[in-house]
């Protein structure tokens, strides 16, 4: 392999009347390139895909994360989860999502029941309650029940189901059903927040984050982030620095905080359900695009999540809105979609995930790779000027455009923890991200992220031998051949802090 020099001058990879010619060229170059999928595919392990079989199946599908949900079972009813998934699907990343302050019903029977507009329902704390029914709802925080007053909203679930507190006798709050429907499981409860004061993280998820931390776990989001200091306590529980949180955006607060969040969380989650519950139902949409292309500039993974595909819960094919939901989700870069009771409770998990892949597949086939990161900078890295973090920033947008210049056939990262892959992500090349790590940890974690295809490699112990081998696996594998060009992100792997520092195009001989 010999070093290819320096890129073409002459050449332009912003916007403008001048750029036209070239910007067809790589655009139709983009096209024919883009063949394999390259946003992310998160799926929820329930009942209905718990087996081993199942797993393995969703995995070959196109399951890239599974989905590891806390706030139903025991934490050692999850930890076997994990272990199945381990087992079924090695390659297949692994996020534990822990149920934060969550305000949850008793439990209705098998099936569920249906509430009837304009009838009457009984609100009672959930200790004197083993099980809810269409006229009788425990609530889990004894407090919450006794709290409500006249007036009062209470939204069932994601707010499909709604009630209106109308008087008080005794402990027990009656409700008139405002908008009916069926409701089963231990939905949320969502009461106006000056009911009940709650704080992330909460004691029961500090006691699960041990056992999570201890058996591996890639991934961790944390529910009900209103701050940053949030993240920053969770943070400081796990210790080690390698595990990825996740926050997950569902409060107004959220919303206010989301840059202070972004500067301290791993990867974010656009969490529909429950933030459509706690802003304007018509905000939704809106915070959405905003909190994807925030995630994205910041360089971090951005999961949406809730309804995707729920028809497919019963029904062998999705709505078409469903359809357009997911492709506009693609189309404004978002980072993997998220599948919850479609593949937990549905009646064909595999169908659904092959579903979800076939329509994030033909979306990008329309995905503006060549603009996307024109606008990007570093200004929205912490960071002074001399930060590693700055310098990482800096020196994957000369790759992203050294890539572009030289057609190159992929874009290599080499890297530990993983970092450099998702920093040259939020360019969203058109080419392949080839991370290359020796770390199976990292591995995972990175199938969070969009377009990264990650190769497990030899320790080395200089940059050029990082190059080398890095090059050397992206061929094994089919991502160059004789004759192309790759460009090459590395750093020193004796540097105490580790940074991105080097960047070599290279020509394969």
């Amino acid at each position: 392999m010999e070093h290819a020099g320096e890129p073409v001058p002459g050449r332009y990879y912003g916007s403008g009347a001048g750029a036209t010619p070239f910007l067809r060229e790589v655009a139709a170059r983009a096209s024919a390139r883009a063949t394999t999928r390259r946003t992310r595919i998160v799926a929820t392990i329930g009942p209905a895909s718990d087996s081993p079989e199942t797993i393995a199946a969703m995995a070959a599908a196109g399951m890239d994360v599974a989905r590891i949900p806390l706030a139903h079972g025991s934490i050692d009813e999850a930890i076997a989860r994990v272990r199945r998934v381990r087992e079924a699907a090695p390659e297949v990343g692994v996020l534990a999502d822990l149920p934060g302050p969550k305000i949850r019903s008793s439990p209705f029977r098998e099936g569920g029941v249906m509430l009837v507009a304009d009838a009457e329902v009984r609100l009672v704390p959930g200790s004197r309650l083993e099980s809810s029914s269409a006229q009788t709802i425990g609530i889990a925080l004894d407090e919450v029940a006794a709290g409500l007053e006249q007036g009062d909203t209470v939204a069932l679930g994601d707010g499909g189901v709604s009630l209106e507190v109308v008087r008080r006798e005794g402990d027990a709050a009656i409700a008139r059903v405002l908008n009916g429907g069926h409701v089963q499981g231990r939905p949320g409860v969502t009461v106006p927040s000056s009911r009940v004061q709650l704080a992330t993280p909460t004691k029961d998820d500090l006691a699960r984050l041990e056992a999570l931390v201890a058996e591996g776990v890639e991934l961790i989001a944390v529910s009900f982030v209103r701050s940053a200091a949030d993240m920053l306590a969770v943070r400081s529980a796990v210790g080690d620095a390698s595990t990825m949180l996740v926050a997950k955006i569902e409060t107004a607060d959220a919303i206010t905080d989301l840059d202070a969040i972004l500067a301290v969380a791993d990867a974010v989650m656009v969490a529909r359900g429950d933030l459509g519950v706690r802003v304007p139902l018509e905000d939704v949409p809106h915070h959405q695009k905003r909190i994807i292309r925030s995630g994205v500039r910041y360089g971090r993974p951005v999961i949406t999540a809730t309804q995707m595909l729920e028809s497919m819960i019963t029904s062998p094919v999705p709505t078409r809105a469903e359809v357009t939901d997911v492709a506009n989700a693609v189309l404004d870069g978002t980072s993997a979609v998220m599948l919850s009771g479609e593949t937990a409770i549905g009646h064909d998990p595999t169908r659904v995930v092959a579903t979800m892949a076939r329509i994030v597949s033909r979306t990008e086939q329309d995905f503006d790779y060549l603009h996307w990161g024109a606008n990007l900078g570093v200004q929205e890295v912490a960071g002074d000027a001399s930060s590693p973090a700055r310098i990482t920033a800096a020196i994957t947008g000369a790759a992203w455009r050294a890539a572009i210049e030289q057609d190159a056939s992929a874009i290599i990262a080499c890297t530990r923890s993983g970092a450099t892959a998702r920093v040259i992500s939020r360019f969203r090349p058109s080419m392949p991200i080839v991370a290359a790590t020796p770390s199976l940890r990292t591995v995972r974690q990175l199938s969070m992220s969009w377009g990264v295809d990650a190769l497990l490699v030899r320790e080395s112990t200089s940059t050029d031998d990082i190059v080398w081998f890095a090059v050397k696996r992206a061929v094994e594998e089919g991502y160059a051949k004789p004759g192309d060009v790759v460009v090459v992100l590395a750093g020193s792997p004796n540097e105490p802090e580790p940074v991105t520092d080097t960047l070599r195009i290279v020509r394969v001989s």
